[in-house]
């Protein structure tokens, strides 16, 4: 017989299912017996009540809480345009966060049981700093020499090339474009390019991949700029343009500078102008060329957006004729961080974690664990 839970807090359904993005009038229209029970007609079983949390994204035990709870990420988010600091984000970024922060937490205790040293360049600067300061410690730090880039054979290679010279660093560069590895949950670029949660022993740095490579360059590198100076942030840089206070402008600025120096389009804008041959130049993409020249008023807004634009229409244009899904295992290489990945596989073969915890951490099951570490991980 099955077991019918009958102290249903209609507030609490209500509150779970806007939460979770949708409409109450649209949820209803597809789940009747959800409003039944708020209507009171009818209660749901144990079975039925776990269904509606695990499609609304809940645990389970707060559809006994009195009021609903409070949620806050541990990290101020920023918006394009704006000086204010917001502490709420949809529920697919926030539960973003809170699997990179479980990541963090564990491997912060684990490094910390290895004596593992801390990173004496986490929050080394500040505010006060010069930006082309931090851009010469971010580059002596990953031992990058002043043209690095210019080695690498395309922009997408020197992207590569970056996110593993901060991982070296002792850093961890996460890239995903949905809730752990849920598909169903994509990850809205107009609202997260990214976040960074920063730790002086393990500092992680979290890209959001349904972005274009070249704002995944940008974002890696403003991370970075949070990093050196000790402040977690999240971000949506629409069209890579910062929010309006003195901590983004400052990062802003660092990875402009650290990407396209100022000195060197200057001099290189004088023979040529075209965007995509100096992004082969620099080994960035174009729209990070063009947002440079508009830093540096060779362009004005008006060419920037016209660019910008076009470039993201093109971009999502030969996305939707992109049919081939990648292979999963390289992909879980980038949403796990190599880094992170061989910190767990030593864990678990010291005794140290439990398979089963190790799955959790990577968001993998038995299998698809196994396979990656024997096959894919080195």
């Amino acid at each position: 017989m099955s077991v019918k839970v009958t102290n249903i807090n209609a507030a609490l359904i209500e509150w779970a299912i806007i939460r979770s993005g949708n409409s109450l009038e649209d949820f209803y229209a597809q789940n009747p017996n959800v409003r039944s029970w708020t209507n009171g007609d009818k209660v749901p079983t144990v079975k039925q009540l776990e269904s509606f949390t695990n499609k609304v994204h809940v645990p389970f035990g707060y559809m006994f809480l009195t009021t609903p709870p409070e949620e806050r990420i541990p990290l101020p988010f920023f918006r394009t345009g704006s000086n204010e600091i917001s502490k709420k984000v949809s529920l697919n970024v926030y539960h973003t966060i809170q699997i990179i922060k479980e990541r963090q937490d564990w491997l912060r205790d684990y490094l910390e049981e290895l004596e593992y040293p801390d990173l004496d360049f986490v929050g080394k600067y500040s505010l006060n700093h010069d930006y082309r300061v931090i851009v010469k410690a971010i580059k002596d730090t990953l031992h990058l020499s002043s043209g690095w880039a210019e080695k690498q054979n395309s922009w997408e290679r020197a992207l590569e090339y970056l996110t593993s010279t901060i991982e070296e660093a002792g850093m961890i560069v996460s890239f995903n474009g949905v809730v752990g590895s849920n598909n169903y949950r994509a990850i809205d670029v107009k609202e997260c390019r990214g976040f960074v949660l920063v730790d002086k022993k393990a500092p992680f740095l979290f890209i959001n991949s349904s972005d274009t490579k070249a704002a995944q360059m940008f974002s890696l590198v403003h991370e970075l700029a949070h990093i050196f100076i000790g402040e977690s942030a999240g971000f949506n840089n629409d069209k890579l343009l910062p929010a309006s206070t003195p901590l983004e402008n400052l990062c802003d600025k660092v990875a402009a500078e650290f990407l396209v120096p100022e000195s060197f389009l200057l001099e290189r804008w004088k023979t040529t102008r075209d965007f995509n041959v100096l992004s082969r130049v620099f080994k960035v993409s174009p729209i990070v060329i063009a947002r440079r020249a508009l830093d540096l008023s060779l362009i004005n807004k008006a060419q920037f957006f016209r660019f910008y634009n076009n470039y993201i229409l093109e971009f999502n244009f030969r996305k939707e004729l992109s049919s081939s899904g990648g292979n999963y295992y390289t992909t879980v290489r980038k949403r796990i961080s190599l880094r992170f990945a061989v910190f767990v596989n030593n864990a678990v073969k010291e005794n140290k974690l439990l398979y089963r915890d190790a799955y959790r951490l990577t968001n993998m099951t038995g299998n698809s664990y196994n396979k990656f570490v024997t096959e894919y991980l080195y």
